[in-house]
């Protein structure tokens, strides 16, 4: 069984974003990036189902500029077989990405493709429900839990009202959430492997896609800052104000 991961690079979860208001994007200027947090989870749980001797090869993919190569360097450092680098100028938008993974795959049978169900710099949550309908797979979102026997997946799913259990058909894509697992830090002997794996370079014009953005950015802005509350003498006082002063009643 082979198992793609796609990985994308972005602002690391711990860093405080600053708005650029010249060009009216992320001030990416000396920022630490680091692995998707989802799609790190996606390759852990790839990771574990090889250890479990149900996977012979984990391959993981990226698309974005050449620094890409980092972050599918991390992955590979962790346990992953191989690297997929498709480079592209800027961060695609969902459809783009879920039609170059779609290409990726055509070229390749993939049993499984686990993936992060977002990214948390757009934080979309589209791009594994858009893959599955167009390599017209089986699909597995917010999986806490994942179990493989033979030609079936079982996930477990984190829904509104608590967990549901689906049986899948391989070959299947699945998207993970925060709880399926505790990614494994990258030991220093792993880290020294990981630059001798192979990392393969595909250009979008090879597999045939046309990346010309099909949603442009109007603004970026920081959220308004906090202000501090208020106190109020009695009930007649704060029912006034949360009526005719915030609006919430």
């Amino acid at each position: 069984m082979k198992i793609l991961v796609p990985v994308k690079r972005v602002v690391d979860y711990n860093v405080k974003i600053r708005v650029d208001k010249e060009t009216n994007t992320v001030d990416l200027n000396n920022i630490k990036m680091s692995i998707n947090p989802f799609d790190e989870i996606a390759v852990e749980e790839a990771i574990r189902i090889k250890e479990a001797g149900q996977c012979d090869e984990i391959v993981v993919v990226s698309l974005g500029p050449e620094q890409s190569k980092e972050t599918i360097r991390n992955a590979l450092a962790m346990g992953a077989d191989k690297g997929i680098h498709v480079k592209t100028d800027h961060s695609p938008e969902p459809l783009l990405v879920a039609k170059i993974l779609a290409k990726v795959c055509e070229k390749e049978d993939y049993d499984l493709i686990i993936l992060g169900k977002q990214s948390i710099d757009d934080d979309c949550n589209q791009t594994g429900q858009m893959l599955s309908a167009l390599l017209n797979r089986s699909l597995g979102t917010y999986a806490s839990k994942v179990e493989i026997e033979n030609d079936t997946v079982t996930v477990t799913r984190e829904i509104d009202g608590g967990l549901q259990t689906i049986k899948l058909k391989k070959p299947a894509v699945l998207t993970t959430d925060l709880r399926l697992n505790e990614p494994r830090y990258a030991s220093l002997p792993n880290i020294m492997k990981a630059k001798q794996k192979t990392i393969d370079e595909l250009d979008p014009s090879d597999l045939g896609i046309d990346m010309t953005p099909k949603v442009s950015t109007k603004k970026v802005e920081e959220p308004p800052k906090r202000v501090g509350g208020g106190k109020v003498e009695s009930i007649e006082e704060l029912v006034d104000k949360l009526k005719n002063v915030s609006g919430v009643i």
